[in-house]
Parts: structure tokens; sequence; C-alpha cells
């Protein structure tokens, strides 16, 4: 979670080297929030009063459940909400979407996600999209119209905190996310009614909010990401406010998640063993 809050503001400051940038209370220039889009979790934050401010939710959490909700009424959830009735409504409720944006149905990282998780994942011209019943009604969500969601309840977020309308951002994405699935991340910042600025990649942003301080000498840098979904290992050297990446490694799609699963098998395997139940077809369990 603290990587998270790195990232996330050096996501912010990294907009200042690109473009014309401002501190929120300037005039003149539009606000740039800083977006951490994560399997699991998000986060936003801003540039505010010679700092960097990540936003807390409407809950008073500094990060948001990557999680939507469709309920048969017909509304809509979105993060602590959504993930409050997950086990009341599992078909309907949607999480690590992040690991189907970009993708095509047919990976085998798709077919293996697909048996794990209790909501529907269909095909659309090799595309997986996400099925569920609203009033009664099938209904299909890419994954960057999900995103899009969460990316929307991260910019209501900021937009309560700083009392206005906010339409530029910065995104953090995996270092090894493809060209496709940044393209497919940047799709859901506009769907979101977003202009993503940038996207970046997490280790970097971590990097630049670590180096943000330092102002002489070069230094090494070694970052370790593991997240929710993703892990990356980028090594940087920083000399006097230049950053270069020498290295990246990673996997899109190894995280904690992959650990929780892992346990999960165990223990549902043991339990049947045990008691001959398999509750590996309960969507609720």
């Amino acid at each position: 979670m603290i990587f998270k809050r790195i990232a996330v503001a050096a996501a912010i400051l990294t907009s200042s080297f690109s473009f014309t940038y401002a501190d929120e209370s300037s005039t003149g220039i539009e606000t740039v929030i800083g977006i951490d889009l994560g399997t699991t979790y998000s986060c936003v934050g801003v540039f505010k009063n010679g700092r960097v401010e990540i936003i807390a939710n409407d809950q008073g959490n500094r990060i948001t459940p990557s999680y939507v909700a469709f309920q048969d009424s017909g509304e809509r959830l979105v993060g602590d909400a959504a993930k409050n009735q997950a086990t009341i409504n599992p078909e309907n409720t949607i999480f690590d979407v992040k690991r189907l944006i970009g993708r095509k149905y047919s990976d085998k990282s798709v077919q293996a996600d697909k048996k794990l998780v209790p909501y529907k994942i269909v095909s659309d011209k090799d595309k997986p999209v996400v099925n569920v019943m609203i009033d009664g009604t099938s209904s299909n969500f890419a994954p960057e119209e999900i995103s899009a969601m969460i990316l929307q309840k991260m910019r209501s977020t900021a937009e309560e905190f700083l009392g206005k309308s906010v339409k530029n951002a910065v995104v953090t994405v995996p270092a090894y996310f493809n060209d496709a699935q940044r393209q497919a991340t940047k799709d859901a910042g506009t769907i979101a009614g977003l202009k993503v600025e940038r996207i970046i990649n997490e280790p970097t942003a971590a990097a630049i909010a670590y180096g943000m301080d330092k102002k002489g000498g070069e230094a090494n840098v070694l970052v370790f990401d593991l997240g929710g979904g993703t892990f990356d290992v980028t090594l940087l050297t920083i000399d006097n406010g230049v950053f270069e990446v020498l290295a990246t490694n990673g996997d899109t799609h190894l995280g904690g998640e992959d650990f929780d699963q892992r346990v999960m098998s165990y223990f549902i395997k043991m339990m049947k063993r045990k008691s001959d139940v398999d509750i590996s077809k309960d969507k609720r369990a």
C-alpha cells in the first residue's frame, strides 16, 4: 500500500517534467491528478500547497478497491461499496479486470483466470468481455469500460477534494505492460472523461518519488514492485535529477492474487479429501 502512494505521488511529479504544470492553487493552468490504477486497489493524488496529497475517498480511505458491482435494480457500485457486497452478489461483482485489459480471450492467462473468478468472461471477437445480468438483461462490458468506472471513481474523489472539475491525469502501469495494454489503459481514461497526459511505469514512478528530494550525487536504485497482480523489478541510476533506466524485468501476471489462489487451492483440495465436499463450484465461497 505504501508503494502505491509513492507511485501515485511520483506520477503527479512526473507530469511537471513533461508539460506545463501548476500547483492546484494556481490559476490559468489546469490541474493534473496522478492515478495508480491497480489490480486490487487504486488511489489518486494531487500536487497541492507545495506537496503531493494522496486523497482519501468517501470512506476516509486513501486506497480504493478496484471493484465494480451491478445490482439487480440497475444501480452500479464502485470501490468499497462494491467489495462489501461481493459475497452476496458474486456473479455481478467485477474485480481483477487489470488482468484482462489489452489481452486476447485466447490468451492462456485469460483462460486460467476465467476459472478463478465468479463472474462470466466471454469472447467478443477474441477480446475478453465481462458478462453480467442487469435487471434481467444480459450485458457485456469491455475491460476498458470497467477500468473507466474505477477511473471515474478516482476522478470524482479528486474533484470532491478540490472542489472543481478535473480533466487531466497521469496513470501508472506495470513496467512489463505491452503496447496493447498501455493503449487500452489510455482508452479507459478517455472513456472516463480524462485526458491521459502520460502513461508511466510504476517502478519508474517509485524511483522518481524516492529521488525527488535527492539533489546531489549519483545513486543506483533497485525498485522491487510486488503488487496485487503484477511484479516488476527495475534498476535505475539517479544523477542530479536525471533518471536513467538500466534494466527492467517482470511478470504482468504474478502478484498477491496468485499467492491467494495457491493457498485457496490447497485448502479446497484438503477439504475435498477430508470431507468429500468440493467448494470450488460454490461461487459465494
